[in-house]
């Protein structure tokens, strides 16, 4: 009889300690991290960290293009600024080298020592090769078909040299400053023959 009291007694507490140690080991599942819960925060935050670096990916082109466009736009306006002031010094230059050239062809008329002459034409050609370094080179009229692109037409005159609108004779040299017109010749142009003249104007 006491040996089967004994035995409940040692069952008893046999169930006891499983009891707890079930109950510890519940606790202690409880205490641990839901493994699904951290998968979903880390996901998330992979997705985050994406969109960030893809963000500023975007931002990083787009500073790229700006910066681009500020120094081709800032490149462009310094190379305007620079033909700009070249024409408008080309242009207050070349009423002196009008006179100059008037100066020399009057010098020839009236048959002027020729080693003076010949001094003048050589300060005159250095003078028309400082202009063609800056791209400034005259414009030919005499005997070109008239191009009211490139010449102004002052007057039509009858010429037994040149065909009708044909410029036969230039007043005032024109100069293209590359591929744009500077200032344009001044230019008589023929009206043809002066028999054909009179007929057109009966």
């Amino acid at each position: 009889m006491a040996k089967d009291k004994n035995t409940k007694n040692k069952n008893a507490e046999e169930e006891r300690k499983a009891a707890e140690a079930a109950a510890e080991a519940a606790e202690k599942l409880e205490e641990l991290p839901d493994t699904e819960v951290i998968e979903e925060e880390e996901t998330a935050a992979a997705v985050e960290t994406e969109e960030e670096d893809e963000s500023l990916r975007d931002q990083f082109v787009r500073l790229q293009a700006d910066f681009a466009n500020f120094r081709n736009r800032t490149q462009r306006e310094r190379i305007e600024l620079y033909q700009r002031a070249n024409e408008d010094l080309l242009l207050e230059v070349l009423p002196v080298l009008d006179h100059y050239e008037m100066g020399l062809q009057t010098a020839e008329q009236h048959h002027a020592d020729k080693a003076v002459v010949d001094g003048f034409k050589m300060v005159y050609d250095q003078f028309q090769n400082v202009l063609k370094k800056f791209n400034l080179e005259p414009i030919e009229a005499v005997g070109q078909p008239f191009d009211p692109h490139k010449h102004e037409a002052l007057t039509h005159m009858p010429s037994d040299k040149f065909p009708a609108e044909v410029c036969s004779n230039q007043v005032r040299r024109g100069y293209m400053f590359g591929d744009k017109l500077l200032r344009a010749a001044q230019v008589v142009v023929s009206s043809g023959p002066a028999d054909n003249a009179a007929e057109g104007g009966e």
